[in-house]
């Protein structure tokens, strides 16, 4: 790169997979929620692509509230995407009632998905005519095991949303600015504006 005086500059470039991840670390210092942001979609999308499971063990066990739950989940999952796009609007001051909205709604979801396990629990455990899990209705023991991953993905995603002023400030220490070298003909410009 040639500069106005005619001196050149050489920058020293990171190559392949480094400069790839200095821009992906300058991305993160930009938009650090975009960290709990991928959790919250990673979480989401685990709920809904098992949603058949927890549909099959709500048609055979028909417990009261049940499918009530379900729609609660993926309802409030989808609002607590706006609250959160809302809540950490770029460059500017994160939206306090628009985070307490999100948390709100994570529990409501959180409840929602322990209202329904008991209700697996209740409907395999009850006295009177229990249901059985066999091979063919093997899809109640995924509906459990589901949710239960799925409450732990929502917690680590309100705990990564709880701790974002943490290591958002971690992140902004990283360097990531690119080192420029010059060839030794950077003391023989003349900077005094003499002609």
């Amino acid at each position: 790169m040639r500069s106005e005086g005619g001196n050149k500059m050489e920058k020293r470039q990171p190559k392949g997979l480094a400069e790839v991840w200095r821009k992906f670390l300058v991305a993160l210092k930009r938009r650090p929620q975009t960290i709990p942001l991928c959790a919250l979609v990673i979480t989401f999308l685990f709920y809904s692509l098992n949603l058949m499971y927890i549909s099959d063990t709500t048609a055979k066990i028909q417990g009261a509230g049940m499918g009530l739950c379900g729609f609660c989940t993926m309802l409030f999952s989808m609002l607590s995407f706006m609250c959160f796009i809302n809540a950490f609007p770029y460059r500017k001051p994160v939206v306090v009632p628009m985070l307490i909205l999100m948390f709100v709604m994570f529990a409501i979801v959180a409840g929602s998905d322990v209202l329904y396990l008991r209700a697996i629990y209740a409907a395999v455990s009850r006295a009177d005519n229990p249901i059985v899990v066999t091979t063919n209705t093997i899809y109640i023991a995924y509906a459990e095991w589901y949710l239960r991953i799925h409450l732990m993905l929502l917690g680590i995603t309100t705990v990564l949303i709880a701790l974002l002023p943490v290591y958002s400030k971690m992140l902004r220490k990283i360097k990531t600015s690119i080192d420029v070298d010059d060839n030794g003909e950077m003391a023989a410009i003349d900077i005094s504006g003499e002609a």
